[in-house]
């Protein structure tokens, strides 16, 4: 027998041993902690402290995991990732139906692979995918890139629309502002159709016949340097060929009613040629269209101004004082003639900014040896004090006998009128047309607007006090929200302020427009 079994211990506990000898072996614990373990402690071998530590361990643990979220939530998706997902059975396992299966969502892939013109291994399929992955990155930021320049330009684009319009006359919207032409998207168009639009734009080529034979004469270039496809002929493509270059030149400037009607004269004669029977071959259809507008511009323009001039000459007298507005090429020719024949005659021109015609006007009759006066619109009154007849210009003659020219023209006959003076508009047949208009406001076109404002600063000397100006007063007229500058090419004068209208035909009044109109759509089989 063991002596120290029966031995009790000081404080009378019996088993006293035992315990020490288990708070030796357990060093985390007291043996004071180890006198009360419970009985399945005892026989797991814990103690609380233990069980503190663990329990502190899991505290930190999951305190560790609530400080980071995310991880947290990524291993929540793993395993419901990897319960979802059932472990994936070997070739043996399966069944025979599941082996079926399995081949023919392989034999699947691999013709995807084949038809996407990737190889048939999966692994190598692979690779190259990962590599065009990788090759298509930069290409991929680069299109973000331009995607993003353009956008940005759009928004710098609409900033300064939005800026542009609140200085536009708001119950004007309706008309085409003046816009830039791009030549840089239509590089399909012909290279004189392209300069010819850049000419309009800049005003470098005005008037109605100037504009209307440079446009004639360019669509003759157009026609004889256009060949048709191999599986067209040349007299069906050519309308198709010139709606872009007529779209074109509409875009740049809007096209003055004389020039819609001479492509409308140009579209019937194409449509004359399609209905020829028999088919007219490509030369044979191209040489007559390009004889038929040399033909137009010669009968119909020049032969015409020819003789409104001789058929003018017949109401200029000796100690005439002619009034003429701006400059009209047919009213030169006139006034030329006039001089050339040896009628004593003054003249006084009137002229209205921005583009002073009248001063090139004056040079020419000044040169010729006409005794020439220079006036400004604002002041027509004072120039028809000694007036005896107004001679004028037009861009059209409407249906309702009103004529359609530069701005200005109305209110200068108007003035004629109420001092009881002949007003004489000399105006070609070929703009006469099938429109009726009472007002400026339904179809005009607006010029550029800071062609109004750009003056010369003028230092005035009775001012001392102010300094010499370096710009123009309004300058920075678009950063005024409340100012608004309106400038009209075009006014529409009534025919009740017109006494005559000079044409090629003779003298006419002018509500006898359209009775002129209708003879020639006849004439020509142009009836509409």
């Amino acid at each position: 027998m063991d002596p120290t079994a029966n031995k009790s211990s000081p404080l009378l506990v019996p088993g006293a041993v035992a315990a020490q000898k288990q708070a030796a072996s357990a060093p985390l614990s007291s043996s004071y902690e180890n006198q009360w373990l419970a009985p399945e402690e005892k026989q797991r071998g814990t103690s609380p402290a233990s069980s503190r530590g663990s329990s502190d361990t899991k505290q930190s643990k999951a305190s560790s995991e609530a400080g980071s979220p995310q991880i947290a939530q990524q291993n929540q998706n793993q395993n419901q990732q990897q319960q979802q997902q059932p472990p994936r059975k070997s070739q043996k396992d399966m069944t025979k139906a599941e082996r079926r299966a399995l081949q023919e969502q392989q034999r699947l892939a691999k013709q995807g692979r084949v038809a996407a013109g990737l190889p048939k291994s999966a692994k190598k399929a692979a690779e190259i995918e990962s590599t065009n992955k990788k090759a298509q990155q930069p290409q991929q930021q680069l299109e973000k890139q331009t995607q993003q320049s353009t956008a940005d330009d759009k928004q710098k684009k609409k900033a300064r629309a939005s800026k542009t319009d609140q200085n536009e006359v708001p119950w004007l919207m309706h008309l085409d502002s003046p816009k830039k032409p791009e030549t840089s998207t239509n590089k399909d168009l012909h290279p004189a159709v392209l300069a010819l639009g850049l000419y309009f734009s800049e005003h470098k080529i005005v008037g109605s016949n100037a504009r209307c034979v440079a446009m004639l004469e360019t669509f003759s270039k157009v026609i004889e340097d256009h060949r048709p496809p191999a599986d067209a002929t040349f007299a069906r493509n050519i309308q198709k060929h010139l709606d872009p270059h007529i779209a074109y030149l509409l875009g740049t400037r809007p096209m003055s009613l004389s020039m819609r009607e001479c492509i409308r004269w140009l579209k019937k004669e194409i449509s004359d040629i399609v209905e020829e029977d028999p088919p007219l071959s490509d030369d044979e259809a191209r040489s007559r269209l390009i004889e038929a507008i040399e033909h137009f511009i010669r009968e119909r323009i020049t032969m015409a101004d020819q003789l409104i001039v001789q058929n003018g000459l017949q109401k200029i007298q000796d100690g005439e004082v002619i009034l003429t507005y701006g400059k009209s090429s047919v009213v030169e020719s006139l006034l030329l003639e006039t001089k050339r024949k040896g009628i004593d005659f003054k003249v006084i021109i009137v002229d209205s900014r921005p583009l002073l015609e009248g001063k090139h006007l004056l040079r020419r009759l000044a040169a010729a040896g006409v005794d020439c006066s220079y006036y400004l619109l604002s002041s027509v009154y004072v120039a028809l004090r000694s007036v005896t007849k107004v001679i004028m210009g037009a861009h059209a003659l409407l249906n309702n006998g009103a004529v359609y020219s530069r701005v200005g023209t109305a209110m200068v006959a108007m003035a004629a009128r109420d001092k009881q003076i002949p007003v004489m508009i000399c105006c070609e047949t070929y703009k006469f047309v099938n429109r009726t208009q009472v007002d400026s406001l339904v179809l005009n076109e607006i010029g550029n607007p800071d062609e109004l404002v750009d003056t010369k600063p003028v230092y005035n000397s009775c001012h001392q006090t102010h300094p010499t100006p370096t710009e123009s007063a309004l300058s920075s007229w678009r950063e005024q929200p409340n100012l608004r500058l309106l400038n009209l090419l075009y006014d529409v004068t009534p025919s009740k302020y017109i006494t005559l209208v000079v044409t090629e035909v003779g003298l006419i009044p002018c509500t006898s427009a359209p009775v002129i109109w209708r003879e020639y759509n006849e004439e020509f089989g142009k009836r509409k």
